[in-house]
Parts: C-alpha cells; structure tokens; sequence
C-alpha cells in the first residue's frame, strides 16, 4: 500500500508538470487569460514590464518589439520613455497565449487611453519592429516612418539592433 501511494505522489508531480522536467512555457500562461489588466510596477528596461495581476508580478515582454539594450545607445531613453508611459498605471496587456524562454508573457501593453504602448516606441524611434518574430505590418510602417524622419535612434547614422549588439556582447 506504501508503494502505491508513493507512484501516485510521483504521477501527480509527473502529470502536474505536463511530463517533463522543467515546466514548459504554456503552463505559465494557464494562469493568465488571454487579455488581462493590472498595474505596472517595474519597468526592466524598455521592452520589458512588471504588472500586477491577481496579486503577483507578471513579468511581459513586448511582443512585436526590441528595444536597445540598457548599456547600447537609446537603452536608457526607451526605459524613460515606457516608464513616463505607464509605470504605476493600471493597463490592459493583450496576450497571443505565448510565453518566451525566460517566462515572460509576450504581449503588447494598452494604456486607458487606448494607446499603444509597444508602437509608441517604434514610433517614437526607441525601438525595432522585431521582424524575426513579428510579420505585423503595422509595426513595419511605423519603424520606416521613424527611420524617414530619424526620429530617437534613427538619428544616429549606423544604429546597432539589439540582437546584433547582444551578439557583439557575447
């Protein structure tokens, strides 16, 4: 009877961690629906947020987006920008039902006003559309539209992606 008892415990944690060793991304979503609203607490850096959501931090990752990393030129500019944007706000973040690596929830953030809060940093020219990840071609007009009138970043005459600047990093 101890042996039985002893499989069912090692089933229920086999099962409740969908049958692999390290939780996987999808179980980090269960727990949020698809659009949610909470209050941002922390920005981490211009493409990533902390929100608050039934009492516990969320951390979300822009989606559609990558924004210069803190230490690259603009890193800090689009910390500020985001951070004047929304930080202790209460928003809606709109989710594709994805988490990334890292856990984080991608999603984009909509402030109560109805504004965007990932395309105001493209536009502004704080950040990338994230092509590799993003075929969303509003996003794509907006970069082209920031770059014409070298507008934050695109007033640099050899501005460096992030994912280039983290590989240079490595």
């Amino acid at each position: 009877m101890n042996s039985i008892l002893k499989i069912s415990v090692l089933l229920y944690f086999f099962l409740l961690n969908g049958g692999q060793n390290n939780a996987s991304n999808s179980l980090v979503l269960e727990k949020v629906p698809l659009v949610f609203k909470g209050k941002v607490t922390a920005i981490k850096d211009g493409d990533t947020f902390k929100v608050l959501y039934n009492g516990s931090e969320r951390t979300v990752r822009l989606l559609h987006i990558d924004c210069p990393e803190k230490k690259q030129a603009f890193g800090t500019k689009a910390k500020q920008f985001a951070a004047n944007l929304c930080f202790g706000k209460i928003v809606t973040v709109k989710t594709e039902g994805k988490a990334d690596r890292y856990k984080r929830i991608l999603g984009e953030i909509i402030l109560p006003n109805g504004t965007n809060v990932n395309k105001e940093l493209v536009k502004n020219g704080l950040a990338w559309h994230f092509k590799k990840y993003s075929k969303d071609a509003a996003y794509a007009k907006l970069e082209i539209q920031a770059r014409k009138n070298r507008v934050g970043l695109w007033a640099d005459k050899l501005p460096i992606a992030p994912w280039e600047f983290r590989k240079i990093k490595k």
